[in-house]
């Protein structure tokens, strides 16, 4: 097939979805053009322009770093069609109007580039359709490609054909959304709303439906529907709210408009309390009120009966809190179902429906179950899809009750459910996810995974309930484990040459035991292996030192035992950073304090986007003290070497600023921006292909001839820097912005990282740095300040500020 690169692309529409769109191609270092109409008043490309200064603002941050931005060329349809000839690829992501879409198609169409591919954002208009209208040759390269919103955080991409779309063309856009883009696949059917929104916005009306029944208010039933069940925490309706009740409107008016015959077509219709609420204008939390306001600190909620709103907070019962945590998901759904509680009822109830719909629409909407399944969790944050709760419920089991309330009349449509679940190969084996794949109703068999080459990367891809296979927890072939870490080697496909350290404490925090793990696994790298990687198969990376364990050691044995306990973390960071075989980090999610300064003494990083790093120790009273601080110096030094006119403080503060007020990164590509991250370290953007970049870049660095970096000196500020740093947090302490132990803390921190009471300019080692360090760090251990910090987040898990 060859190689498929997307140098440049275009996004058509600077709307929220376009514009965001847009700014996570940016993210992936792709060249984009985005385009709107020409304002009417102002530079033509006015519209554009606003949209992307709007890019900085939004919360969450839809770009990796604010200056990314001025990365995105603004463009209009009347001047600047010929720039699309340039894109490999071109979205479109404009209004859900077929005929707004196919006006546009025909202004660009001429412009297209005779390889690029044009897809089209649409989040359930026919693909079909829209192709209408399109010569032979566009029609071949022309697919939906529904990314979710946020577009940089939510892990679904739906890709759809039509009948005339070359098979290729899906097949290199899938390689480019899943290792460029970081996206998790799913190729839907040219049916109303695809697959997520399809099983999704059915669930969510299921529910409003249900929650009358029983009688329930909105706050009750975001309580219920939330994490106790595996889902997104927002719940039901906060999550309406969140996404826009006019949006939801628009996704289930094309229900509307296009399963007029549908069995379940009575619940397509709009219920009355989001006509009301849209009626009033109250759209969500753009217009600041929807099922929710928020009234100064309080929390209101809309009800029904009332027309108005009334104060928030209700929960759900304690008796089915009990229920809802059995592990036996068995056990768990019987007593839901048996329950006489209206709140059990109510959760038996949407899991019924939402199962009945999935089981009812598979074959219409997906070539199989896993897609289903897959959609719902990267699509809705569900811990797990529809099939596979109820497969691990007990298939044959669950099946019976279902078709019991349906003949009773009790689900919300009646239509039997399909032959295949009690007949044939899913009874017989309970379930729709086996060994040799995940059902598909139209091909009668189980169905295997893609086995497009991109997938090969994916050492340990999502596995579904029911699905078998290795895991990052127990596969590959264990070299050493005990309670603190595992030491691994994956077998076969040409990696089983690097050693992994997995940390397996709690929240991955890191004790004696891992830093004797990791020193175990160095030692065993060398001896043996090209490399070593640190990795973890779940998140965190790392929350950083284990605040548990070290109060008993600070009891038994004060200062000095926990001075001797920072030395032995200090030597194995830098036994990390001399070690004679490359060490990687490969980082994702949360890598804090001790996490952070593991990451950094590594050889490399190799970072997943949504990495969120920072030196976190202010937080508790403390500063950085495994080695944290002298990488910030060193760094600062080596900065200034490369442009030695400059002056050593413009690139010290940087790092004193980010330990003094405990920055953490809101991403890798931020991290970069910080310094936690090098210009050499690489940013991957699947999380499930981590450990494949992170293995393949030790034994690259092998493979070239590794050496460790030579022991360097270091040039300092001195007192100098000391006194001109801590004039200026003197100023912020005066002006009210930090308190006076947080300015105890960032002077200390300058002291440190300024190599101490010494002449500027003058040259030290690490050692240096780091006995000041541990020194620093013994000495606020006994701070009353420091220990109220410390007490009140072993309490609490939340930062005091004293």
């Amino acid at each position: 097939m060859g190689n498929f690169i997307v140098k440049k692309a275009a996004v058509l529409g600077a709307g929220v979805m376009g514009a965001q769109i847009a700014a996570h191609l940016v993210n992936a270092q792709v060249d984009v053009v985005l385009f709107d109409l020409p304002a009417k008043e102002g530079p033509k490309n006015g519209i554009v322009l606003k949209a992307i200064e709007g890019l900085k603002r939004i919360n969450p941050a839809p770009l990796g770093h604010p200056d990314l931005a001025a990365c995105i060329a603004a463009a209009n349809y009347d001047d600047d069609l010929e720039l699309l000839r340039g894109c490999d690829l071109v979205i479109e992501a404009i209004a859900e109007r077929m005929d707004w879409k196919h006006d546009l198609y025909r202004k660009v169409a001429p412009h297209l580039g005779p390889d690029a591919i044009f897809a089209t954002n649409t989040s359930g208009l026919s693909i079909g359709k829209l192709a209408e209208g399109f010569d032979a040759g566009l029609r071949k390269r022309f697919c939906g490609v529904h990314f979710f919103n946020p577009p940089r955080y939510m892990h679904l991409v739906e890709l759809i054909a039509t009948p005339d779309t070359d098979p290729a063309i899906v097949d290199r856009l899938e390689t480019f959304m899943t290792t460029t883009l970081g996206k998790g696949c799913v190729r839907a059917k040219d049916t109303p709303n695809f697959i997520a929104n399809r099983i999704g916005t059915f669930g969510m009306y299921a529910t409003v439906a249900e929650a009358a029944k029983a009688g329930l208010g909105f706050d009750v039933v975001d309580d219920l529907t939330g994490e106790k069940l595996g889902r997104a925490k927002s719940g039901t309706f906060r999550t309406a709210d969140l996404v826009g009740l006019d949006t939801i409107g628009h996704v289930m008016k094309t229900m509307q408009d296009n399963l007029k015959d549908d069995p379940f077509a009575a619940l397509y219709a709009t219920p009355a309390s989001f006509a009301t609420l849209i009626g009033k204008g109250a759209l969500g939390q753009k217009t600041g009120a929807g099922f929710y306001r928020k009234d100064g600190k309080a929390v209101l909620r809309f009800d029904p009966d009332k027309g108005d709103y009334v104060p928030a907070g209700a929960k759900a019962d304690e008796t089915v809190v009990r229920i809802l945590k059995k592990k036996d998901p068995a056990e768990r759904l019987k007593l839901l179902r048996e329950s006489t509680n209206p709140q059990a009822q109510f959760v038996w109830a949407i899991l019924r429906d939402s199962w009945h719909y999935a089981a009812c629409k598979l074959e219409e909407i997906a070539d199989n179950a896993r897609d289903v399944d897959l959609a719902m969790r990267f699509g809705f944050a569900m811990a797990q899809g529809p099939f596979e709760a109820w497969q691990q419920a007990g298939w044959g089991q669950v099946a019976e009750w279902i078709q019991a309330d349906i003949d009773a009349g009790k689900a919300l449509a009646n239509v039997p459910l399909p032959k295949w679940v009690f007949e044939g190969p899913v009874a017989r084996h309970g379930g729709v996810h086996q060994i040799e794949g995940s059902w598909s109703p139209a091909r009668g068999e189980f169905v295997p995974r893609a086995a497009h080459p991109v997938y090969q990367r994916q050492l340990f891809p999502v596995r579904l309930a029911g699905e078998h296979g290795p895991t990052g927890h127990s596969g590959g072939n264990t070299v050493f484990e005990d309670e603190s870490i595992r030491l691994w080697t994956l077998d076969g496909r040409g990696v089983d040459d690097v050693l992994i350290a997995s940390i397996t404490t709690k929240v991955h925090a890191i004790g004696p035991g891992v830093i004797a793990g990791l020193l175990k696994g160095v030692e065993l790298a060398e001896r043996e292996y090209k490399g070593l990687v640190v990795w973890s198969p779940d998140d965190p990376f790392s929350y950083g030192a284990d605040l548990q364990a070290m109060l008993p050691v600070f009891m038994s044995g004060g200062v000095g035992a926990i001075g001797e306990a920072e030395k032995a973390l200090q030597d194995a960071m830098l036994r990390l950073r001399y070690a004679h075989v490359p060490t990687v980090a490969a980082v994702a999610n949360m890598a804090l304090g001790g996490g952070c300064e593991l990451a950094m003494y590594c050889a490399r990083r190799v970072a997943h986007l949504e990495s969120y790093i920072g030196l976190v120790e202010v937080g508790v009273g403390l500063i950085p003290g495994g080695g944290g601080l002298a990488f910030g110096a060193r760094r600062a030094a080596e900065e200034q070497g490369a442009a030695p006119d400059a002056n050593l403080l413009d690139f010290l503060k940087k790092y004193v600023l980010a330990a003094g007020t405990a920055q953490v990164s809101r991403s890798a590509i931020e991290a970069r921006a910080l310094g936690y991250l090098l210009p050499e370290d690489r940013i991957v953007f699947h999380r499930q292909e981590l450990l494949y970049a992170a293995i393949r870049e030790a034994k690259a660095m092998s493979d070239a001839g590794y050496r460790p970096p030579r022991k360097s000196m270091i040039k300092v500020a001195g007192r100098t820097g000391v006194a001109t740093v801590s004039s200026q947090m003197l100023n912020m302490r005066d002006g009210g912005f930090i308190s006076a132990h947080d300015y105890h803390l960032g002077r200390t921190i300058a002291e440190v990282m300024c190599g101490g009471d010494v002449e500027p300019g003058s040259v030290v080692d690490e050692e240096w740095l780091m006995a000041l360090e541990r020194k620093a760090f013994t000495s606020l251990l006994t701070h009353p300040k420091t220990q109220e910090r410390i007490m009140g987040m072993m309490q609490t898990g939340k930062p005091v500020r004293n």
